[in-house]
């Protein structure tokens, strides 16, 4: 079993609760943990026998183009559209990060991590 970590995805998306937030938007940072078995992979060097991070890249950016009010909302649809993909995932973890998030005070981000 490997761990595939595709980190530090950065997104301009329109998510959030406030009006403002769906018309001005802000950066998102998405992290992936990906378990699953590489072994094929490992021995024939082939693509087709393993998780394709680019195309995993699009799923997420796919879904990062939705509007959404809850972070929740977006990181399950982000984990769903990846398991569908790629059902030989066994473990899947993201940690989805609003950055600057309207709090009203200075807050770096908030995150939110699920797993499936």
């Amino acid at each position: 079993m490997s761990t595939i970590s595709i980190e530090g995805m950065e997104f301009y998306a329109y998510h959030g609760c406030f009006y403002e937030e769906q018309i001005i938007g802000t950066k998102f940072l998405v992290d992936l943990y990906l378990e699953t078995d590489t072994s094929e992979a490992e021995k024939s060097d082939k693509l087709k026998q393993t998780v394709n991070y680019q195309d995993v890249y699009l799923l997420v950016k796919n879904e990062m183009e939705k509007k959404s009010n809850l972070l929740e909302n977006v990181a399950r649809r982000i984990l769903n559209s990846i398991g569908k993909r790629y059902p030989q995932i066994m473990f899947l973890r993201i940690k989805l990060s609003k950055m600057n998030p309207p709090i009203g005070g200075k807050v770096e981000r908030v995150s939110l991590t699920l797993e499936k």
